[in-house]
């Protein structure tokens, strides 16, 4: 089997940090082309310029995964540039703060927006190209498809969304002999983590408390390094680290509610704790996440948690 990506051309979405930079360093490194896609461009523009004065081809586009005419046009310039698509990654990705209760609506909703809808719009965009190069798209889910956590409802929503829509394409498009895999990193070092654990301590301390691998982290690398390892292999399943696939494979007793029981006790504290922490920020996202979404503070919402009714739950906490 080839093991270099020596002249494909791999797109990658969310590219001016985090898993994306690092994947389109890797990838670039084994001989692809990269085309970098993004809300940064000043980032992706120096990454672009890292890249070439290393010897590498690439390009970038600023381009914004829920809109698809700014998709469309990242797409078609990768194509005009490079005369095809081999492999997509469909890495653009968000986390917003707080619950449903007390957090910023717009920030739930966009996490959905960019995780799930980006996804598809993305995967809409790329597949005729795939189609003709019998290629490969790799979403980007996460170790939250099926592990849920209280304060993560959008992004949980929207990682088992994404788990199961590439399920679903998978089976669509597999007669053109195009491949989809799905990726199920566990927290891994970028700046949405760290942003996660210096806005809110509670989410700090919740990650000391839970079983490996899911109160582990792992480096970006080694993240960035399966990645590009499932774009050579053109892998059904991607787990990082590897250990998510017991996860993956104990989701029923997980999701039970025995587990629920044992998580609930813990939410009891954690959870009016976090939602404290997350109203002092005046702000739905972490500090380095680029959204899309207008820089203001989100309007103030009734904190009306401290008067649980009896026997409810109060609210929930984030990752």
């Amino acid at each position: 089997m080839q093991h270099s990506l020596s002249g494909k051309v791999v797109l990658i979405t969310g590219a001016a940090r985090g898993i994306g930079e690092h994947t389109a360093r890797v990838a670039a490194a084994r001989g692809a082309t990269v085309v970098l896609t993004g809300l940064e461009p000043e980032r992706l523009a120096d990454l672009a310029a890292e890249l070439l004065a290393a010897g590498h081809e690439a390009t970038w586009s600023a381009c914004d995964v829920t809109d698809q005419a700014s998709l469309a046009a990242a797409v078609e310039g990768a194509v005009a540039a490079h005369g095809r698509l081999d492999a997509v990654v469909a890495n653009a990705g968000v986390a917003s703060r707080g619950t449903v209760a007390t957090g910023d609506v717009e920030a739930l909703v966009r996490t959905v927006e960019v995780n799930l809808v980006g996804v598809v719009r993305t995967a809409a965009a790329v597949m005729p190209h795939l189609i003709t190069s019998r290629g490969y798209l790799l979403i980007v889910a996460s170790a939250a498809s099926f592990a849920a956590l209280p304060g993560m409802a959008p992004y949980c929503a929207s990682k088992a969304g994404v788990e199961h829509f590439g399920n679903a394409l998978r089976l669509e498009v597999a007669h053109h002999g195009v491949r989809v895999g799905t990726a199920h990193p566990s927290w891994i070092d970028t700046d949405l983590v760290r942003d996660a654990q210096d806005d809110m301590p509670t989410f700090r301390e919740t990650l000391r408390r839970l079983p490996p691998p899911l109160g582990s982290t792992t480096s970006v690398e080694r993240c960035a390094a399966a990645f590009v390892d499932a774009l050579v292999r053109r892998r059904r399943k991607v787990f990082v680290p590897r250990s998510v696939a017991v996860v993956y494979w104990l989701r029923t007793l997980i999701n039970s509610r025995l587990s629920e029981r044992m998580i609930e006790r813990q939410a009891r504290t954690s959870v009016p704790a976090m939602e404290e922490q997350v109203r002092s920020l005046q702000r739905g996202f972490g500090a380095h996440t680029a959204t899309g979404l207008p820089a203001a503070p989100p309007p103030a919402r009734p904190a009306f948690a401290e008067q649980p009714a009896p026997g409810f739950i109060a609210d929930r906490y984030h990752r």
